[in-house]
C-alpha cells in the first residue's frame, strides 16, 4: 500500500514538473518572439537601392588616441539599426569609463590591453594585499570588480547600461572596432547612440549625429514632441554625467568636500575621451600561467563540441565576456586551399544570448571565394581587416545593390536575405562580420551543403531550362563547404 502511494506521488510530481517546464518554455519562446518583434518595429524600412563600401565619416582626436565614427545616417546602417565606431588607443592610453544605451560587440583588431566592465550589484572580487584598516579611507588596499586581459582577435560583449573602460598596456596601438545595436530591445530611448561618460569632458562630435529630420520622424511616430532649442542646448553641454549635478549634492552623496566634487565634473578638461595615464596603470589582475591557458582553451573546445548551456552556474557577475576568434585551431570551417571561418555566438559565448549579437571571422586565401549565400535571420555588417577583394550583394529584385572592390578599414552591410558572394584578391581577404542575432545562420547557394544541391535534378533542370546532365554538374561540381578554392576556369581567365 505504501509503495503504491509513493508511486502515485512520484507520477503526480512528474506531471506537475513537465507542465511547469512546458509553461516556462512557452514563456521563454514568447519572450524571444516579442524581443525580435520589437527589434523589427524599431528599425527603419530597408529600402536600399545602392550600398557603398564606407570608411569613417568623422574623426575625433583625444590626448592619447583617435575615435572614428562611420556615418550612422547612411541607408545601410539605418536598415541594420547599428552604429560602427573604431577607437585607436596609444600606449598607456585610457579609454574613459562610460556606459551606453545599446549593447556592444567589440573586436580587438590590433594590440593588447586591459578591459574592465562594472556590473551593478556584483562584488569587488579583485583585492590587493596592501595594509588593511577598519577605515577604508586609511587602507592601502585596492578592491575592484574583475578586469580582463584582451588581445588581438578577442570579441568582447557588453550588455546595455554596463560601464566599461579599456587601457593599452602593450607596445603597439590598441585598435577596437565596436558595433552598437541601436535597434536592440534593450534600448528604450531612440535610434541615437548615447555614450554616458563617467569622467572627462567628451566633445559633441563623439555623440550621435542622427539627422534632426529622422529624429523628429521617430518622435512623431511615438507621440512625443521635444523642444528643439532645449535639445541643442543639451548637445552643446556634452560633458560627463557628474557635470549636471549640483556640486554640494554631489559632495554629500560621496561624503567628500566640494573641491573634490568639482574635480569630478572635469569642466576644464580638454583631453578628450582617451587620456594619457601619468604612469603605468596599476590594477589587480592575476597572471595566467601556460597551464591555465591550455586548460581554458580545452574548456572552450569542449563547449563548442557539446553546445551545452551554462545554466544557473553562470551569472552576470561571473559570465565570460570575451572569446578569441583568431586562432586557426578554433576554426569552424577550414579548407587548406581556400581559407577558414570562425564564429562566436550564444552557443560558445552565452552572454550573447542577452546581447542578441554574434560575430564571424573570415579568412580567404588568394583568389578563393566565400560561397554565394544569404543571411537567414540577421543583418551582416562586414568590417574588412586585411587584404583586398570583390563583394557582390543582390537584392530581391535581382539587381546588384553593391558590386565593388573592398580594402582594409572599410565597412559593407549585407541586409538580411540579400544574396552575397565574396572573392579574394591576390593578397587574400580577411574580415569580421557583426550579426544582429545571437545565433545567426546562413543558407549557401553553392557547394556541398547548398540549397541548389538539395533540389531534385528535375527541379534544377526545369528551373534553368538545362539538361539533366548539366543539372547534375551544377549540383555536384563543388564538394567544398562555405569557403571555395579558386577554380581552374578562373585561373585560365587570369592567365
Amino acid at each position: 500500500m505504501g509503495s503504491c502511494s509513493l508511486l502515485s506521488l512520484t507520477l503526480c510530481f512528474l506531471v506537475l514538473f513537465n507542465c511547469c517546464f512546458a509553461q516556462i518554455e512557452q514563456v521563454s519562446s514568447r519572450h524571444g518572439q516579442q524581443q525580435q518583434g520589437q527589434r523589427r518595429s524599431q528599425r527603419s524600412e530597408c529600402q536600399i537601392d545602392r550600398i557603398n563600401a564606407l570608411e569613417p565619416a568623422r574623426k575625433i582626436r583625444s590626448e592619447a588616441g583617435v575615435t572614428e565614427i562611420w556615418d550612422e545616417n547612411d541607408d545601410q546602417f539605418q536598415c541594420a539599426g547599428v552604429v560602427v565606431i573604431r577607437h585607436t588607443i596609444n600606449n598607456r592610453g585610457l579609454l574613459l569609463p562610460a556606459y551606453s544605451n545599446t549593447p556592444k560587440l567589440i573586436y580587438v583588431e590590433q594590440g593588447r590591453g586591459i578591459q574592465g566592465a562594472v556590473f551593478p550589484g556584483c562584488p569587488e572580487t579583485f583585492q590587493s594585499s596592501g595594509n588593511s584598516s577598519q577605515d577604508r579611507r586609511e587602507s592601502s588596499e585596492d578592491q575592484h570588480q574583475k578586469v580582463r586581459q584582451v588581445r588581438e582577435g578577442d570579441v568582447v560583449a557588453l550588455p546595455s547600461g554596463v560601464a566599461d573602460w579599456f587601457y593599452n598596456n602593450g607596445d603597439s596601438p590598441l585598435v577596437l572596432v565596436q558595433l552598437l545595436d541601436t535597434s536592440n530591445p534593450a534600448n528604450q530611448l531612440d535610434q541615437d547612440f548615447r555614450e554616458f561618460f563617467l569622467a572627462g569632458n567628451p566633445r559633441q562630435e563623439s555623440q550621435s549625429q542622427r539627422s534632426s529630420y529622422q529624429r523628429g520622424q521617430y518622435e512623431g511616430q511615438h507621440g512625443r514632441q521635444y523642444d528643439d532649442e532645449s535639445r541643442r542646448e543639451q548637445h552643446e553641454r556634452s560633458r560627463n554625467v557628474f557635470s549636471g549635478f549640483n556640486e554640494r549634492i554631489l559632495a554629500e552623496a560621496f561624503n567628500i568636500d566640494t573641491k573634490l566634487a568639482r574635480r569630478m565634473q572635469n569642466e576644464n578638461d580638454n583631453r578628450g575621451i582617451i587620456v594619457q595615464a601619468q604612469h603605468e596603470l596599476q590594477v589587480i589582475s592575476p597572471r595566467q600561467s601556460q597551464e591555465e591557458e591550455e586548460r581554458q582553451q580545452e574548456s572552450r573546445r569542449s563547449t563548442r563540441r557539446h553546445h551545452e548551456d551554462n545554466g544557473v552556474e553562470e551569472t552576470f557577475c561571473t559570465a565570460r565576456l570575451k572569446l578569441n576568434i583568431n586562432d586557426p585551431e578554433d576554426a569552424d570551417v577550414f579548407n587548406p586551399r581556400a581559407g577558414r571561418l570562425t564564429a562566436v555566438n550564444s552557443l560558445n559565448l552565452p552572454i550573447l544570448r542577452h546581447v542578441q549579437l554574434s560575430a564571424e571571422r573570415g579568412v580567404l586565401y588568394a583568389n578563393a571565394l566565400m560561397s554565394p549565400h544569404w543571411n537567414i535571420n540577421a543583418h551582416s555588417i562586414m568590417y574588412i581587416t586585411g587584404g583586398n577583394g570583390r563583394i557582390q550583394i543582390v537584392g530581391d529584385n535581382g539587381q546588384a545593390v553593391f558590386d565593388g572592390q573592398v580594402r582594409k578599414g572599410q565597412v559593407v552591410t549585407a541586409p538580411q536575405n540579400f544574396a552575397v558572394v565574396m572573392k579574394a584578391g591576390s593578397q587574400g581577404l580577411e574580415w569580421v562580420s557583426f550579426k544582429t542575432n545571437d545565433n545567426a545562420q546562413i543558407s549557401q547557394l553553392a557547394g556541398r551543403v547548398s540549397t541548389i544541391r538539395a533540389l531534385p535534378d528535375e527541379v534544377v533542370a526545369n528551373s534553368f531550362q538545362i539538361s539533366r546532365e548539366d543539372a547534375r554538374r551544377l549540383k555536384n561540381n563543388r564538394d567544398e563547404v562555405s569557403v571555395l578554392s579558386a577554380s581552374r576556369q578562373s585561373k585560365y581567365e587570369r592567365d
